[in-house]
């Protein structure tokens, strides 16, 4: 596909990427592989200065897609039926692949370890219908076919789920429970992170204790909203950062091994019999 620019005295890269269609990283990348003239004569610096009134062109090469790969990887399996299948995600393992993740992530493993997968997530996500962050454990429901998935993201938009974490947090609570009710958005200082923010996304946190160390607590946290990070983001903003959070912990903290955040329990409603659902994963971190 051939896209046609006006020249105006910018950077090359920053006219091709004015409009938002591109990153100005990626116009940059296209110029040096040699997709772009000006004129009749083929431009390879994104740091060319265009002429007002120039013609440029861009030749937007084919975008071939991506399929994620069957691999041989252990995975835990607590159930599966012909409709859905409840595993147990490790520590460390990425959800889908991406960029920097081609491989070795948790659909990979599935697309080896089970029969089907619902397509409504893309040739990259298949059957997935929530996810975990990299360094979190634990529990995650996987559909196999679309009207299973559909009916499971309705349940999780609709707050139909019941999702239990464990976290071990940096000192001691003032109360045995509490609720974090505090809007989650993108950070404006780091675009890695969320952070609490008043414009952002309603999020409810409910935490209770369950045993307390000298340095650190354990909790059970009940999540009635699932924004990103919103675990993470909730107990740092209270002044207890989940242990082994490098994002939002601070050099007070004791060192630990990992990510102390595990999805410990799940309860659904199973779409095809109405059943309600009830799994539990043994928390890796939780004796010590």
């Amino acid at each position: 596909m051939i896209r046609e620019f006006t020249g105006s005295g910018e950077r090359l890269d920053v006219l091709l990427s004015a409009d938002g269609a591109l990153s100005r990283s990626r116009a940059a990348a296209l110029v040096k592989d040699g997709c772009v003239s000006v004129g009749e004569r083929v431009e390879n610096k994104p740091s060319y200065k265009t002429e007002p009134g120039e013609l440029i062109y861009l030749d937007m090469p084919e975008v071939k897609p991506a399929k994620a790969e069957a691999q041989d990887i252990p995975l835990e399996i607590l159930y599966q039926d012909a409709h859905l299948a409840v595993v147990v995600k490790p520590c460390g393992m990425v959800v889908h692949p991406a960029a920097g993740n081609d491989d070795g992530t948790l659909v990979n493993a599935l697309l080896y370890h089970l029969d089907s997968l619902s397509g409504i997530g893309g040739e990259m996500r298949p059957g997935i219908v929530h996810r975990l962050d990299k360094d979190t454990s634990g529990l995650m429901l996987v559909a196999k076919d679309d009207a299973t998935h559909a009916a499971l993201s309705e349940q999780l938009s609709e707050r139909q789920m019941e999702k239990h974490y464990r976290a071990m947090v940096y000192g001691k609570m003032k109360e045995p429970s509490g609720v974090i009710e505090k809007p989650i958005g993108r950070s404006k200082t780091d675009r890695k992170k969320m952070a609490v923010d008043e414009n952002g996304r309603w999020a409810k946190t409910e935490w209770k204790v369950l045993k307390e160390y000298p340095d650190r607590t354990l909790l059970d946290v009940h999540i009635i909203t699932g924004r990103t990070h919103q675990i993470r983001v909730h107990m740092a903003s209270i002044g207890h950062p989940v242990l082994g959070d490098v994002l939002y912990g601070h050099k007070r903290m004791p060192a630990v091994e990992r990510l102390m955040l595990h999805a410990f329990s799940l309860e659904f409603t199973h779409p095809q019999t109405g059943e309600r659902m009830r799994f539990t994963a043994k928390c890796p971190f939780c004796e010590q």
